[in-house]
């Protein structure tokens, strides 16, 4: 993420810098950014970043500049859900993509992930939001890919859906470098911040790999 360590996804992206220089990565170009700390400022670097993705054709729905000097908890994983499904996304599985003739690249995704669970019986991903609120579909694509890590049925097992997916969250940032910029709170509460974390979450490393489908 740029030249700064995010440790808050939420907070980091609010005064729009970061954002800024997030994008700097991704297109190459120098943007200028206001230093100021007000919430003017903010504005201002947010909107910019926002035009920026518009110039290069990212999906925003519903997204304004206020949502994510607010903090908004939704607004802002779908922001970054977007740059991800326009950069990352069709980067890694364009070739996943040409020879299944899609381009639709969450849908791709989501076959992805079902191929990748589809040992797993307790695991049904139909979608990003409740499919992943129990913490069985986080850790069934991490057992998929690294079966040593941990016992699958000791966790299935487990009643608590937060215990899972904190389970899951520190498994991934232990052992594959995939920070923790959700709480398990915040999977578990699916209306709230669900619907792109999800996503983000299996983006998050290069570790796991895309060919595998």
């Amino acid at each position: 993420f740029g030249r700064h360590y995010i440790e808050d996804l939420f907070n980091d992206f609010r005064d729009g810098r970061r954002l800024l220089e997030l994008l700097e990565g991704f297109t190459g170009q120098k943007l200028a950014k206001e230093k100021g700390s007000t919430r003017v400022h903010a504005l201002n670097n947010v909107n910019k970043a926002l035009q920026v993705l518009q110039k290069n054709n990212v999906d925003l729905v519903n997204i304004g500049s206020t949502d994510i000097v607010d903090g908004n908890h939704k607004l802002t994983l779908g922001l970054i859900w977007s740059i991800i499904l326009h950069w990352q996304v069709k980067d890694v599985m364009k070739n996943i993509m040409a020879g299944l003739q899609q381009t639709n690249s969450e849908k791709i995704l989501l076959s992805w992930v079902r191929q990748s669970t589809r040992n797993y019986p307790q695991v049904n991903v139909i979608n990003f939001t409740t499919s992943w609120s129990d913490g069985l579909a986080f850790n069934a694509l991490i057992h998929s890919h690294r079966p040593d890590l941990f016992d699958w049925n000791s966790v299935a097992c487990q009643q608590s859906a937060v215990q899972r997916l904190d389970h899951a969250f520190n498994t991934a940032k232990r052992n594959l470098g995939i920070e923790k910029l959700l709480d398990p709170e915040d999977v578990d509460e699916v209306g709230h911040v669900g619907e792109k974390g999800g996503g983000l979450l299996i983006f998050q490393s290069q570790n796991i790999q895309f060919t595998d489908m």
